[in-house]
């Protein structure tokens, strides 16, 4: 008789979680998986995927507006905010079928319900009790919101995908790509919208020209953008609109408070103090290379640990784990350089590998290339909007160290370019190849002289 009911036990099943399970399985291996909430976890549920539906249904108003210069005639188009939630709920709930059916089909038994451990080895769910050789924790992270009064005043991402009806007005507060995503979201929708964050200039970590141009971008589109300004307290007044007092005094009225805020590993009641599991010093979970914890029986993936919160890094540091554990001929570390990402805000933003700040810490003497310019498309709408194209390069080995752009369909343009730079592509192979035109995409492959050099 086996020693144990499954060869491994996963905690969670989002991006990570499934991605290990459906491996594992296929490699022989006795798995289940718990979830409490939903299957396909924030990804799928309340983060990229809505998301990014939300961003679409938020661009058409732009997109009416540019195709009079087209000659459309689309006076009277109007929006039903509750058709889009409920169109969007139906696609979540087949995309919930599909990761179900992924997961049977594999042979893993699914747990509905909370997981706590009780020891390295044992996991109980409601009543019942598992024992596993192996278990891996991938909960995720959960949206971090402070402690002000007020603060049960406010939501978080996770309910926003959710609203009864869309607010006049909105305030959004927080300068990630979150907080930037759902501001340009509800501005696109017509709401009344403001931007709040605690520090000299949003999107930290990204490239400064990049951000510079967002804010440039942001403000020419009506967004109110307000730096160095944080909340002191949440009042909800008698009419259900909210009164936001900020540390400095001023006060605003709104209809609903966002807070885009950060997001923090999901491990409150897990039990972790029943086994050997360490945390570091920003509460993740600590792992070494291969994801194994302080406790040889627990590994974790995802969110949980400090890696790059990005679903693509879940999933491959999910298969990777797999791998290790019961294919271990076919194991592939991860390879977390030059990883690219974008951010839907309206307009997209999407960049890959290094920023001109970080670039300069490395010790690389740099060519700079920049690019600003109003897409075609934008130029009988009108439109005064201008993208932003840059490329950093090193003088010594003519390499390709960064790529940035903001733009339309610019996630779609850094995907591909993603590609040349795990390759080692070097600055005289983007000039060697013939651009598709006119596209804005083929302005990568244009620019020959640098705008700035080291």
């Amino acid at each position: 008789m086996p020693e144990y009911d499954f060869d491994l036990f996963v905690i969670g099943a989002g991006s990570g979680g499934v991605r290990a399970s459906r491996m594992a399985a296929g490699f022989g291996a006795r798995v289940a998986v718990a979830e409490e909430l939903y299957l396909g976890g924030t990804c799928v549920n309340v983060g990229c995927v809505p998301k990014k539906l939300f961003a679409y249904a938020a661009h058409f108003a732009e997109d009416f507006s540019d195709a009079q210069g087209y000659g459309w005639n689309l006076a009277g188009a109007g929006f039903d905010w509750k058709r889009l939630v409920e169109n969007k709920n139906t696609e979540i709930n087949r995309l919930n079928g599909i990761y179900h059916n992924l997961l049977t089909s594999a042979g893993v038994t699914l747990v509905q319900g909370r997981a706590q451990l009780l020891d390295s080895h044992t996991v109980a769910v409601g009543e019942q009790r598992f024992s596993a050789e192996r278990i891996l924790i991938a909960t995720g992270g959960w949206p971090f919101i402070p402690d002000f009064p007020g603060r049960e005043h406010v939501i978080s991402s996770n309910e926003v995908f959710f609203l009864d009806e869309l607010p006049r007005r909105c305030l959004v507060v927080g300068g990630g790509y979150i907080a930037i995503e759902f501001a340009s979201i509800f501005h696109g929708l017509g709401c009344d919208t403001a931007l709040l964050y605690r520090g000299e200039q949003f999107l930290r970590g990204f490239d400064q020209g990049l951000r510079d141009h967002m804010v440039v971008t942001l403000q020419n589109k009506g967004l109110d953008l307000r730096f160095n300004a944080d909340v002191a307290k949440v009042d909800k007044q008698a009419d259900g609109s909210l009164r936001v007092v900020l540390k400095d005094g001023e006060t605003l009225e709104t209809d609903l408070v966002l807070y885009a805020t950060g997001r923090r590993p999901k491990l409150d009641g897990l039990g972790l103090e029943n086994t050997e599991v360490t945390l570091d010093d920003k509460g993740f979970v600590k792992v070494d290379a291969d994801y194994q914890t302080s406790d040889p029986a627990i590994f974790a993936v995802g969110d949980v640990t400090n890696t790059i919160q990005l679903t693509p890094v879940a999933l491959a540091e999910g298969m990777a784990l797999a791998r290790r554990l019961y294919r271990p001929e076919e194991y592939l570390p991860v390879d977390y350089a030059d990883i690219a990402t974008a951010v839907f805000c309206i307009p997209n933003i999407a960049t890959l590998g290094l920023t001109e700040e970080q670039a300069r810490a490395k010790g690389h003497r740099l060519d700079i290339y920049e690019s600003r310019f109003r897409p075609m498309r934008n130029t009988l709408a009108g439109n005064q909007e201008q993208s932003f194209m840059k490329l950093l390069v090193d003088q010594r080995t003519d390499r390709v160290l960064g790529v940035h752009m903001v733009g339309p369909d610019a996630g779609e343009i850094i995907q591909g370019l993603a590609v040349a730079l795990k390759a080692g592509a070097t600055k005289a192979v983007f000039d060697a190849t013939l651009g598709i035109h006119p596209t804005a995409a083929e302005e990568f492959v244009t620019m020959r002289t640098p705008t700035r050099k080291d």
